[in-house]
């Protein structure tokens, strides 16, 4: 039987043990860490459980078929709901604006709240299904760096589509054309974020995003987003695939063009083909030492981190929801402080995710687990003890205002989790939560590839390279690489 060893089990390194598995492999995941999943985990503390990590569950099927590849009912390892309201988003001026997931809802909601209308709300949205039909089969499914991918139909026909897809114009400037009001403005650029860019550079093509929300559908998983990683690794242990937990990998050998072994700090494993499920830059610096590769990887800008406060509230807040937004009223200047001054702006955009909502074993009766979280810049050596302290101070002060209650009376526990946090747990270099920003029109065709030139065995999976960051692209990634390797 041939040999498959991941290095790393995030959710794409996961994802392609299970696909790898079923073709036929014996797979072995190498991590570092004492648990799976990545940035996918979880903590406890004083009765509330967070979800550390990403918050957002949209394109399920992307979990689901894992389960019906192999054999299984999904629904025996993994149930999720659907949400009917995608985000409040609060205004400084008092405005509250719902986002339901019925499109007529939500935009009349927009016409009642700001100076734009419904129609223009509805026109936006089926641009931005055009453009996810437009591009998903050849910038999401496949590679983009084997020119096998564009050889088809369906390329010629999305090439066709370019000038159609606002690659050429900033997020910013398709939505200033779209709408009149900064609220509404405000809603639709924040999909920048969703892959830690600016939608001030981002091209207009990111509009892409809102269609995953509003066309396909924001989910809750039950047990909150951290089962995503239960289930797989449940799953992937039922097929057959073998998990080293506290293995950290320190190099992977190579010989005639050939990925040979993965070594750790406590032995070494053989295998035919090998994965990386660890940051791009990290493979190049530390693994597989490369300065021509690591310059290459390195020149691109990094998306942003995130500040994130995990506050257990001794109060339930009728007006909050899952997902809720209190923007800035400074957008702009927002994010020149994250993407040009590298610091942290005064008057931040804050999110706040509240699973407790739906799940209510996440947090005492009458109580709420709070996941409070900005972006902030990557690290690049900034005074992070004192920006941090600052940030909290804000962040305190804007909810209270926003929600007329003092909200740092109410905390019962907190932890945090800072960039320096997630560059040390997750190898992600910089804390960029995306490894690679997409501020530029040609952001995907320079993430790196899924495969290696060099070794014909050697491939890439996660949010570091193609598609990009994000649960369902960090899946779909696992999906390409199932199609290169027999």
């Amino acid at each position: 039987m041939k040999k498959a060893i991941i290095v790393g089990s995030g959710i794409a390194g996961i994802a392609t043990a299970i696909r790898l598995q079923n073709k036929g492999y014996a797979v072995k995941v190498l991590e570092k860490n004492s648990y799976p999943g990545g940035k996918l985990t979880q903590l406890h503390g004083n009765g509330f459980r967070f979800d550390a990590g990403p918050s957002l569950f949209t394109m399920p099927n992307l979990v689901t078929e894992l389960f019906e590849i192999s054999g299984k009912n999904p629904s025996d390892y993994f149930k999720y709901e659907k949400l009917d309201i995608l985000c409040n988003y609060f205004y400084e001026d008092g405005t509250r604006i719902s986002a339901n997931a019925d499109i007529n809802t939500f935009a009349n909601e927009i016409e009642t709240k700001t100076t734009d209308s419904a129609k223009q709300v509805k026109k936006h949205l089926e641009k931005s299904a055009f453009i996810y039909k437009a591009t998903e089969a050849q910038f999401l499914s496949k590679s983009l760096h084997k020119i096998s991918s564009f050889l088809s139909f369906s390329t010629l026909l999305s090439l066709f589509k370019l000038p159609f897809l606002n690659i050429f114009s900033s997020m910013n400037q398709v939505n200033q054309k779209a709408f009149k009001d900064s609220k509404t403005i405000r809603i639709f650029n924040r999909y920048a974020t969703y892959n830690g860019s600016n939608p001030y550079k981002a091209p207009g093509i990111l509009n892409i995003i809102p269609h995953l929300e509003f066309g396909l559908g924001a989910y809750l998983p039950k047990g909150g987003m951290h089962e995503i990683t239960n289930s797989l690794v449940k799953l992937a242990k039922e097929i057959g695939v073998q998990f080293h937990f506290n293995e950290e990998v320190t190099a992977i050998e190579t010989k005639n063009n050939l990925a040979q072994s993965v070594v750790t700090k406590s032995g070494s494993y053989a295998g035919d083909i090998v994965v990386c499920n660890a940051d791009i830059h990290t493979v190049y610096e530390k693994l597989i030492p490369s300065a021509k590769k690591l310059a290459e990887v390195d020149k691109q800008e990094r998306s942003s981190s995130a500040l994130i406060f995990y506050w257990g509230i001794g109060k339930e807040f009728a007006e909050l929801d899952v997902h809720n937004i209190l923007f800035t009223e400074d957008y702009k200047t927002e994010f020149d402080y994250l993407f040009e001054s590298k610091t942290i702006y005064k008057d931040p955009t804050i999110y706040i995710n509240i699973t407790s909502k739906q799940i209510k074993g996440d947090a005492p009766k009458h109580k709420e687990n709070w996941f409070v979280m900005i972006n902030v810049p990557s690290v690049y050596e900034q005074d992070w003890e004192n920006m941090i302290a600052e940030a909290r101070k804000n962040i305190l002060i804007k909810i209270s205002r926003i929600l007329n209650q003092d909200i740092e009376s109410l905390i019962e526990f907190e932890e945090q989790l800072t960039p320096q946090l997630i560059q040390d747990k997750t190898n992600s270099f910089k804390g960029s939560l995306y490894g690679t920003s997409s501020n530029n029109r040609f952001s995907a065709f320079f993430r790196h590839k899924n495969f290696s030139n060099e070794y014909k065995n050697l491939f890439f999976c996660g949010g570091s390279v193609h598609p990009g960051g994000g649960i369902p692209l960090a899946l779909s990634s696992a999906k390409i690489i199932d199609k290169f390797i027999k």
